[in-house]
């Protein structure tokens, strides 16, 4: 990604260019900010119901509190681009619950559960972000949503908005054999100490944060604005290795090393640094360009670092090794030993999809089982924490019932799926029902195939990259395209990407073949087509990547 040319113009940098607002977007926010919606919330929106709700609150103050109107059934993609929001928009919202670090109850789980079948008709969708998004949301019912959420320590404060998003954590924080250090008290002071906080609620966009402290790297980091990757320092101990300025969207970058070591009783001053740095210097004039890459790829990391250090610590930070590859997925499907003893389970969905009935049911299944704790991922996954030996069959046996696999097929582990048509008012294309179709339809298609790992297949409604398409095996991003003359809803290709694992040394972003796209309910025909390919041209390197048979691969060969 290219800096952003030299410019007359102010970019909005309050440090550089002060802080008179350059855009309608920076006006509103200054005049009354995000957080202070709730109270209209509770005292008048509630009362007198969506059409008595303000414009400017309806649109961007409602996104600080976790809302965002929902589309309007019936509008085709090929309308996305030229309707108005409030065109677009129904007379309901998404909500998101916040989950940082995935860390869950049961209690917590049943709440939401019952949320989503009490108000939400029974929808709920399990995000690569650790969170739960609801649907059908009236304003009427928020405010004893809010009163059920945060008698059980949940929560939707700065789910959206130009603020902290949600803070990734490594689901298997604390319990792991093999984990390095459990990051839960790093997440826990972060949020404690910042979320909420007015300094912090009018940043120039969203601000997404990672850490783990586990050796799979299982957050993330690199597309994540700032994290925190656990590495082992020669003489300074267990701490960890930050990253700045990664995302994805139109127009992708990778986060980059900074390369100092930070300590974890510093890390929450680190993030908050971090935070201000983009507060203080980020680009405010225009919105596409107002994301932390932006500054990090103008001024590079070894300016970010001194300005960390001398405007925001006050101290030095001491030079830190990068973090070895990982050794194992960071999906964490599957069954595995914890420290003391018992075991975790990691089970998936299909891309995400599940309900408010699924959910309580998980609960109740969980608490048979003698837990009370579980995880989300960044995977679209959920993982159920300390379960003991001589009961982890039969609590698989219990997931395959509520349609969450333990030992999925390698597509439907490797498979998410963005929100899309159904309720996105930016999608442009269906996605969960397509890539739903699609697993089904690949798990026998290619049942007789011994795949050598999980084939990310990340399938997105719209250019935004929610579902993550630069960095998977195969992403699908949504756009009309013409088949045969005739436009019709459906995606482009990206081929090859990944973030770092076991197979993969390093992140890197997938290659697009000009001209090539699949339609909408051609994912399975085109999937089988490139896999069966790539297991018959890899047969003279058995160790070959999905990934890096598609990098090498002629253009035909893709397609």
């Amino acid at each position: 990604m290219r800096p952003p040319r030299p410019s007359a113009k102010p970019n909005g940098q309050w440090k550089v260019d002060g802080t008179a607002p350059l855009n309608a977007n920076e006006e509103w926010k200054q005049a009354d900010g995000g957080l202070a919606v709730r109270e209209r919330i509770e005292s008048t929106y509630a009362a007198g119901g969506f059409a008595s709700i303000d414009p400017t609150d309806l649109h961007g103050r409602f996104r600080w509190w976790g809302l965002y109107t929902q589309r309007k059934p019936g509008i085709d993609g090929g309308r996305t681009a030229t309707l108005e929001p409030h065109e677009l928009e129904d007379e309901y919202f998404m909500l998101r619950v916040r989950i940082d670090g995935g860390q869950l109850t049961t209690e917590q789980l049943r709440v939401i559960g019952g949320i989503s079948t009490e108000f939400g008709r029974d929808t709920a969708d399990l995000t690569d972000r650790q969170n739960v998004q609801l649907h059908w949301i009236r304003v009427e019912d928020v405010p004893e949503i809010w009163r059920r959420l945060e008698a059980v320590g949940l929560g939707t404060t700065e789910a959206c908005g130009d603020v902290p998003r949600v803070v990734l954590g490594s689901p298997v924080a604390g319990i792991a054999a093999d984990e390095l250090i459990d990051p839960t008290p790093q997440i826990d002071e972060i949020t404690s100490r910042f979320i909420g906080d007015e300094s912090l609620a009018n940043l120039p966009r969203k601000f997404k944060s990672a850490l783990t402290g586990h050796p799979s790297q299982d957050v993330v980091h690199e597309i994540n604005d700032v994290a925190f990757v656990a590495v082992e320092h020669p003489t300074l101990g267990i701490g960890y290795d930050l990253w700045v300025g990664g995302g994805l969207s139109t127009a992708p970058r990778l986060a980059e090393r900074l390369g100092v070591f930070v300590a974890p009783e510093r890390v929450a001053d680190a993030w908050h640094g971090v935070a201000q740095i983009f507060r203080d210097y980020g680009y405010r004039r225009l919105r596409n360009k107002a994301r932390l890459k932006f500054l990090l790829a103008d001024w590079g990391t070894a300016k970010f670092r001194e300005i960390l250090e001398t405007e925001y610590l006050g101290y030095a930070l001491p030079d830190g090794p990068a973090a070895p590859t990982p050794s194992t997925p960071g999906d964490h499907v599957g069954v595995h030993r914890q420290k003391d003893g018992r075991y975790y389970v990691g089970a998936t969905p299909i891309v995400g999809r599940v309900s408010g009935p699924v959910l309580t049911k998980l609960a109740d299944l969980v608490e048979a089982h003698g837990s009370t704790r579980l995880r989300t991922t960044p995977h679209q996954k959920v993982v159920i924490l300390d379960i003991p030996g001589d009961r982890v069959e039969s609590l698989i046996a219990g997931l395959d019932e509520l349609g969450l696999q333990a030992r999925p097929s390698l597509i439907r582990r490797g498979t998410i799926a963005c929100t899309g048509i159904e309720f996105c008012k930016l999608a442009i294309v269906e996605t969960k029902a397509y890539a739903t179709a699609a697993v089904l339809d690949l798990e026998e298609r290619l049942a007789a195939f011994d795949l050598p790992h999980p084939i990310a297949l990340h399938v997105n409604g719209c250019p935004n990259s929610c579902a993550r398409i630069q960095t998977a095996d195969i992403g699908l991003k949504g756009q009309l395209v013409t088949i045969d003359g005739e436009q019709v809803p459906g995606y482009q290709v990206h081929l090859g990407g990944g973030l770092a694992s076991q197979d993969r040394d390093e992140a890197g972003l997938g290659r697009t073949v000009r001209g090539l796209k699949v339609a909408a309910d051609g994912i399975a025909d085109y999937v089988e087509r490139v896999v069966t390919r790539f297991l018959d041209e890899r047969n003279g390197d058995a160790d070959e990547t999905f990934a890096q048979w598609a990098h090498r691969a002629d253009e035909e060969a893709l397609r």
